[in-house]
């Protein structure tokens, strides 16, 4: 039984219709309605899982997403992730313990979200990707689905406040399962899942139905668009100043 899965699925989408929002969801036929299954998305907003999971919600699949330990620890959403049966990612901990625990997870026949980047692109265009989706698949057996979200960063990401504005419109994307062998090299797998997952973002960018407002609104598209938001490059700077801070703060923490 979901005591908390569900009701928190119930909120959500009353809190949808509440603001008009426009989701619109292609290929989900890509995704099993059984049997484990890795969804692996581009990731550009803190809210990208609840709209992977809106996608999948319509084959019938309620995912467990891998995300950051600090989310666990918060005092609101910590007992919800744990309610939800979500994966908690200790950063500065072995990488292969939520690795692990998620393969744990598909050989039950679960489906398991990630996001291959490992944090939120400020550049909204998608970076290279971690082996931790395709070892999840090959190790397990799993299908592995390409995803890719848009229009998502316009409500909350990186650097912005919050934006619950009516009406925007919210897409996402899944692909056709990447094939994998049981003696698939990790990292060639992930570079085919990323070439798959930066072709549904091209797509999805082609596809989406709104623009922005004004000069004052194109932080929310990529420099390469004619957009304001930060380069590869720089987004590329200041993700290695986020992760100087954490190493310093982590540090400090007493022992």
């Amino acid at each position: 039984m979901e005591y908390v899965y569900r009701p928190v699925i119930g909120v959500a989408l009353g809190l949808f219709k509440a603001l008009s929002w426009q989701i619109r969801t292609f290929g989900t036929d890509n995704i099993p309605t059984s049997g484990p299954v890795v969804l692996a998305s581009n990731h550009i907003g803190y809210l990208d899982f609840v709209f992977v999971g809106y996608a999948a919600r319509e084959r019938g699949r309620l995912v467990r997403f891998m995300a950051k330990k600090e989310v666990f620890d918060h005092p609101v959403a910590g007992p919800l992730m744990r309610g939800m049966k979500h994966i908690p990612v200790d950063r500065f901990a072995r990488a292969s313990d939520a690795v692990d625990l998620a393969i744990e997870y598909l050989r039950r026949g679960e489906a398991v979200g990630m996001f291959p980047e490992g944090t939120i692109s400020r550049s909204f265009v998608p970076r290279a990707g971690k082996t931790g989706a395709a070892r999840m698949a090959i190790e397990s057996g799993a299908a592995l689905i390409p995803c890719a979200t848009w229009g998502t960063q316009r409500i909350l990401t990186k650097d912005r406040p919050k934006n619950f504005q009516r009406k925007v419109a919210l897409d996402v994307y899944a692909g056709e399962p990447v094939e994998h062998e049981r003696d698939s090299d990790p990292t060639e797998v992930t570079g085919r899942v990323m070439e798959a997952i930066g072709s549904l973002v091209e797509k999805a960018q082609a596809n989406y139905p709104q623009e922005p407002t004004g000069p004052s609104d194109k932080w929310w598209l990529p420099a390469h668009m004619g957009g304001t938001a930060p380069t590869v490059e720089e987004a590329d700077r200041l993700a290695e100043r986020d992760r100087e801070r954490r190493k310093r703060a982590r540090r400090q923490e007493p022992s």
